[in-house]
């Protein structure tokens, strides 16, 4: 009788995710969402959690003293087939930490480009549940991922773990995934705004240049437009989203110095578009106009310089697969209750006139156990 009503609810969930994926839409108001500073404030006992967590990720890895009675089973979807190497270098991290530890794993990983790929990301998370995984590795960016999220919230299991996701979403407080794990996306906006907006002596025309209006490019835009606010010298001549093609940001680019001879910067809200518009400031021959990169990976860091990409927020990339790993070393030793609701990993900013050697240093801390990884 059980097994019966387990196929009847796993029938509901896989109907109930081709209806998310087909509703549309991009999630609400920021104020949907709870910071992280916020976050701790209502629930102060988190403090110490990711406090302990993150000494964890940092130090060397501890193997499990007795090998588990099984493989634990992991099933990561992945917005990985685009410019930024984040996804895969997590992926990677996930797995070496896991090795490191002794923790025996299978792993089904399925991947799908960000924004224009929700239906065939609703197909690959029915298949995942149906292998019935102990983790679920998934995002959050749009409206269908928030109705997907929620009926697997509704079963109780897989543990799931939302990636790129530091801000928990206020109406699951109650009911919350296992672990919200990335990185800080308004910090790293505001690392990237306190720069460019003294570089323009807080002046001027600027665009901002979002991968598709989801949580993570409002989550950016917002905070360096925020900060922009705040200065009457500046105004803002152009928003656009991409809807997930780069080469359409590449055009709005294009437009928009057409419009505006005197543009003086571009926020670019993830890696594809940045380097779509640094391509057309190239092809212009307008590389007066700042721009930024938001994460320093590979090819962010390959674009900055002189001609390049003026300023990016480097992600210390391997952290969140490190975390994700050590959180479920946590769960193996019984120890569930002592893994926080939020790891949220170190953003350091680096601009065109970082050294080398800087760069070198942190390309080795972020990359740690990444670098033999294919960067894309």
């Amino acid at each position: 009788m059980a097994g019966c009503q387990s196929i009847v609810r796993l029938a509901g969930l896989v109907l109930g995710l081709w209806m998310a994926a087909v509703s549309g839409g991009v999630l609400g108001a920021s104020s949907d969402f709870v910071r992280v500073d916020e976050y701790m404030q209502r629930h102060p006992e988190q403090q110490a959690l990711m406090a302990d967590l993150s000494a964890r990720v940092r130090g060397p890895a501890v193997p499990l003293s007795t090998p588990p009675l099984r493989e634990i089973r992991i099933a990561v979807i992945y917005p990985a087939l685009q410019a930024s190497d984040y996804w895969r270098r997590s992926l990677a991290s996930m797995e070496a930490r896991l090795r490191a530890l002794d923790m025996p794993y299978q792993l089904k990983v399925y991947m799908s480009r960000p924004t224009v790929d929700v239906n065939l990301q609703a197909r690959q998370l029915t298949n995942a549940l149906q292998w019935r995984p102990d983790y679920l590795v998934f995002t959050l960016d749009t409206v269908p991922h928030l109705r997907m999220i929620e009926r697997v919230l509704a079963l109780g299991r897989p543990r799931l773990i939302l990636q790129n996701v530091t801000t928990p979403l206020a109406e699951w407080e109650d009911d919350p995934p296992f672990l919200y794990v990335g990185f800080d996306h308004e910090e790293g906006s505001r690392l990237i705004a306190e720069w460019m907006l003294e570089q323009a002596d807080y002046r001027g025309k600027y665009m901002t240049l979002s991968f598709s209006s989801g949580y993570v490019g409002r989550m950016r835009s917002d905070t360096f437009v925020g900060m922009a606010g705040r200065h009457p010298g500046l105004e803002r001549v152009a928003s656009i989203s991409a809807d997930g093609d780069p080469e359409r940001a590449y055009r709005e680019t294009l437009r928009t110095l057409e419009a505006h001879p005197d543009l003086t910067m571009i926020f670019a809200a993830s890696t594809d578009v940045a380097l779509a518009a640094l391509r057309a400031l190239r092809e212009t021959d307008r590389l007066d106009v700042l721009i930024n990169g938001w994460g320093g990976g590979s090819a962010e860091l390959e674009a900055l310089g002189p001609g390049g990409l003026d300023v990016t927020a480097m992600r210390i990339n391997d952290d969140n697969g490190v975390a994700m790993a050590e959180a479920m070393r946590m769960v193996m030793l019984g120890q569930q209750a002592r893994v926080p609701a939020i790891f949220a990993g170190d953003i350091v900013r680096v601009t065109r006139d970082t050294p080398p050697e800087r760069i070198d240093e942190l390309k080795r801390r972020a990359f740690r156990l990444s670098e033999s990884s294919d960067d894309g």
